[in-house]
């Protein structure tokens, strides 16, 4: 978890970014992302175990402290979860059952999932065709799969995601994607602390500039920065919220 998140945070508002959401990795970043979320009305917080952190999540062990944790009135997604056969930190299959038990919770609880999903494409869609069709199902995050995957996943329910590598000049492909795609089905992220945007490569990416994506987002699908701010923060809003009166709050 970010240091200085509360500075963070004042920045981003400073900067016109007004609602956020905090994922954990494991279980001790969800509890800090939890306890985050408490201290600011306008944070919510998902909880759940990243690919890599995979191999030291037992659910028979663990499954209880993290339902716990996801059950918490200001957790709204389960999430970082997913797969990542790029790296394979964590052993392939420990990653699926993993993920499929972090697929299940997300069911029970009726909450969406931020999906992590990098060299995986076919056994997450297959892991994810299995599951019983419901609405806001989740978001694929940090979109890098083409516009045909993309399509397929929209068709699932799900959103898609793009961070600050649109901005980045090897890119092309994550922009073609991005070109092809409805803007209807999109969120922007930062992925703090990684993938900070041009013109701030380099650094340590902040929510502030999740602006810098929108902007580049917004020139990929020929329209305004601010039809770009309202397509996602509606998005966001529907997939995120919980309950209809914060929908509407949120949607004025």
């Amino acid at each position: 978890m970010v240091e200085d998140a509360a500075g963070m945070l004042v920045g981003a508002r400073e900067a016109g970014v007004h609602r956020f959401l905090v994922p954990g990795t494991t279980l001790a970043d969800s509890e800090a992302a939890v306890k985050l979320a408490g201290e600011h009305e306008d944070v919510w917080a998902a909880v759940g175990i990243h690919p890599h952190e995979a191999k030291e999540f037992d659910p028979t062990r663990d499954g209880a402290a993290l339902e716990r944790l996801a059950r918490q009135p200001r957790v709204a997604a389960i999430g970082e979860v997913g797969l990542d056969f790029h790296y394979d930190f964590s052993p392939r299959e420990r990653q699926v059952a993993v993920l499929e038990w972090m697929l299940d919770l997300a069911v029970r609880l009726s909450l969406p999932v931020i999906l992590h999903n990098r060299e995986s494409g076919p056994e997450m869609l297959r892991l994810l065709r299995a599951l019983r069709r419901r609405d806001r199902p989740g978001v694929f995050h940090s979109f890098t799969e083409d516009e045909f995957y993309g399509r397929q996943a929209i068709d699932l329910g799900y959103l898609i995601s793009f961070s600050g590598m649109i901005t980045f000049k090897a890119a092309g492909n994550i922009r073609a994607a991005a070109a092809g795609l409805p803007l209807e089905s999109m969120l922007i992220e930062t992925d703090t602390p990684y993938l900070a945007p041009v013109p701030h490569r380099g650094n340590p990416n902040e929510p502030a500039f999740v602006v810098e994506t929108a902007r580049k987002l917004a020139e990929i699908k020929g329209t305004t920065l601010e039809n770009v701010a309202a397509a996602t923060s509606r998005n966001f809003n529907l997939l995120f919220t919980k309950t209809e009166s914060e929908k509407l709050t949120t949607d004025r």
